[in-house]
């Protein structure tokens, strides 16, 4: 199992959303994304390569997997349509 780190960033991204969005997509990165980042997710092409993408519905969470430290860094969580804004 991966550990789950969250950048500031993403402190950001979730005040934007409604709770019950923010409880159900923290559920699935802990028990989903932190057992299988690379089964789970895709990884991302162009200027975001090295980087990787959970779908949930119209939200995306964007994330770094380091397998030397068995870490996920999540860099974004935010609605589709502005998650690689920034």
């Amino acid at each position: 199992m991966y550990k789950v780190v969250y950048l500031e960033q993403v402190e950001a991204d979730l005040k934007k959303l409604d709770k019950p969005v923010i409880r159900k997509i923290l559920d699935r990165v802990e028990k989903y994304l932190a057992q299988d980042p690379k089964g789970i997710g895709k990884p991302l092409k162009g200027e975001f390569q090295g980087y990787w993408r959970y779908r949930w519905g119209d939200y995306r969470v964007i994330y770094k997997i380091s397998e030397k430290e068995i870490l996920i860094a999540v860099l974004r969580i935010a609605h589709r349509k502005s998650v690689y804004e920034q």
